[in-house]
This record gives C-alpha cells, structure tokens and sequence, in this order.
C-alpha cells in the first residue's frame, strides 16, 4: 500500500437533502435513488485504487453502508462551507504524513480508477492536479503540500470556482486532466442509459 490517500466527499444520503436541483426535475426520490447510485459507483472505483482511502461523512457517519470499514477508513467534514470543510480534510491527511492526497467528488459516472491513479502520478512532478467538470468546477484536486488559497473566497458551487482556483494556483505547477460532466441537473444525466431507469420520460 502506498503512503497516499484518497479523499470521497459525501452527503449522508437522505431524502430531500441531495441532488436538490435533480429532484426540481424528478422529485425527492428519483433525485435520492440516483445519488445512491452515484455513490456506489464511486465507492466501487475507489476500492480499485491502490492508496488509502477516507470518505467523509457531511452529517454523520454511518456504520452499515456501502462504505466498509474494510476499505474505508471514516470521518466526518468539519467546517462552515466546502472551502473550510475540505481544506481540513487536506491539513489532517497531509499531517498524517500521507505524501499525495487526491480528492474526487462523489457524483460522476465517467470517472474511473485510471484517472485517479493518473492523478497520483502527475502529483510526482506537479504540485497540483486538477480534474476540471464541464461545468466551471472540479471534480479532482490532488496536491503534495496545503495551498491554503485555494480553499477561501470562492463561490462554491458556481462556474467560477475551476477559474479563481487556476489563478491562485500561477505560481505552481499544475496540471490539469481530462474534463469530465458531474451529474447535478436532469440535462447532465439524460444521457447516461443506465440512469434511465430512475426517471420516466414522454419518449
């Protein structure tokens, strides 16, 4: 096992508490069934992944989910908005002595294992990496050492944050993978067949 560790960000899936601008569309509990569905997706490819992994819980942690202790280690995020929240995250792993430590989100069908393992190598001669979604944002951000910018003065959520991260990162190296969709409205997931399942179309 690697010195590095793999960070998964998570809502306690509850219903009517995520994927709220998906349930606009579909309702509470298409918009839950889907995030379920996305977070197992994205436990099943982060078991793939040689490193060591941390899911954090938003509210609390569950005992008996889809992450086993067998291959997750559990915490909870601590902090006022997602800036604070994973920039605590970052400071507690990388005091743990862990040498290169990725976070991904946990809403993405098209992110794999490769990706993420390639993100851990870039980290070798980068000081940060950067997996943009289409949507302005980031769905992947490694780093070796806390760039304490990064994680203040953005409008989480907004397309502006990938921009205003780039800029306070001019002085590092860092690069950046291939540009994913991150799943947060009806338009992003129609296209995913094996979705189609969760929702009822006019089709």
């Amino acid at each position: 096992m690697t010195n590095n560790a793999l960070i998964i960000f998570t809502r306690n899936p509850e219903l009517g508490k995520c994927k709220t601008r998906l349930a606009k569309t579909l309702g509470d509990q298409s918009a839950l069934d889907i995030y379920k569905y996305l977070l197992q997706h994205t436990a099943n490819v982060a078991k793939k992944v040689q490193t060591n992994r941390y899911v954090f819980y938003s509210v609390e942690i569950n005992q008996n989910d889809i992450w086993s202790t067998n291959n997750f280690i559990k915490k909870l995020q601590k902090g006022h908005d997602l800036g604070e929240r994973m920039h605590n995250a970052f400071n507690e792993l990388l005091h743990l002595g862990h040498e290169k430590v990725v976070i991904i989100g946990s809403d993405l069908l098209d992110l794999n294992a490769e990706l993420i393992e390639h993100a851990f190598q870039k980290l070798d001669h980068n000081d940060v990496v950067i997996g943009p979604a289409e949507d302005g944002g980031y769905y992947l951000l490694g780093m070796k050492s806390m760039q304490q910018d990064v994680f203040k003065n953005k409008a989480w959520g907004t397309e502006t944050v990938r921009e205003a991260t780039i800029k306070n990162l001019q002085n590092s190296n860092v690069y950046l993978l291939k540009e994913l969709n991150d799943i947060d409205t009806f338009d992003d997931m129609k296209h995913y067949d094996q979705l189609k399942p969760f929702y009822k179309t006019d089709d």
